[in-house]
């Protein structure tokens, strides 16, 4: 359990990461790409204590698709971004592919579980 509030931190340190990324502006504005450098590190820096007890295949995959989807919801409602409906379509997919390297990792968990009485 630990390790996936430290994945959902890790999260949500890349996504504010990201959101300086924008703030920059290639870098050209100080206060908010060093702001970007912290969360990246921190980030990484959390997720990598969220690996110890989730496998690497788990963890990047919902790191990466709940960030790319949490981002995109940023620069929505905080950039007034549009999206289109591809894009919409895109995300939902990615959501549904989080959703089912969950449901794979529990069957697993629970096989080992059964396999162990």
């Amino acid at each position: 359990m630990r390790g996936y509030v430290y994945l959902a931190l890790s999260i949500l340190f890349e996504m504010i990461g990201s959101t300086f990324l924008k703030l920059s502006n290639g870098f050209t504005n100080m206060i908010p790409s060093i702001l970007l450098i912290f969360f990246y590190l921190l980030s990484f820096s959390i997720f990598v204590q969220a690996l110890k007890t989730i496998a690497l295949s788990v963890g990047y995959s919902i790191w990466s698709g709940v960030g790319t989807a949490g981002t995109a919801l940023v620069g929505i409602f905080v950039f007034k971004e549009v999206l289109s409906s591809i894009n919409i379509l895109g995300l939902l997919l990615i959501i549904v592919g989080v959703v089912v390297m969950q449901w794979n990792k529990k069957e697993e968990s629970d096989e080992r579980t059964y396999a162990t009485e």
